[in-house]
């Protein structure tokens, strides 16, 4: 009887740490291409945030959270041309527990980057976006999630 309770609790347990390990995503993202010209598109990458929560800008200095960081993968068709910039109504607050002036979006922000192909052809715009997301009580770990595009 004893044998079948302590299975019984640990099952138990084991199904509650599991619940609790499952992970909170609280962004969203949605990837897009614009064509301009033949060989010109504006990438467009947009996340939408949850109520309360805030995703850090790309600028943030050193010392303090993660900043987002857009990586794009090597494909010989495709040349990135000038940075990534942000679109959305930034916030910048003085953050105590870092001791350092951060910058960040709640709601909505897009990284936009123009790219040009070297010559007119379908391809695939392939990387990922590194991010760190927080709310008034916690900071979640950074993620890493790939995208890819098809340029047509």
């Amino acid at each position: 009887m004893m044998k079948r309770f302590m299975l019984t609790f640990a099952a138990v347990l084991i199904v509650l740490s599991a619940l609790n390990a499952q992970v909170q995503d609280p962004v969203k993202w949605n990837y897009a291409a614009t064509k301009k010209t033949d060989k010109e598109y504006t990438v467009t990458l947009s996340a939408t945030l949850e109520p309360n929560w805030h995703i850090y800008s790309m600028s943030t200095p050193d010392g303090g959270p993660v900043p987002t960081t857009v990586t794009f993968k090597k494909n010989p068709l495709v040349t990135i041309d000038g940075k990534t910039t942000e679109n959305g109504k930034p916030k910048t607050v003085h953050d105590e527990i870092f001791g350092i002036d951060v910058k960040y979006y709640g709601e909505t922000v897009s990284f936009v980057q123009t790219i040009k192909l070297k010559s007119p052809v379908k391809t695939n715009l392939s990387g990922s976006v590194k991010y760190m997301v927080c709310n008034d009580k916690m900071c979640l770990p950074p993620k890493t999630v790939p995208f890819n595009i098809q340029l047509q």
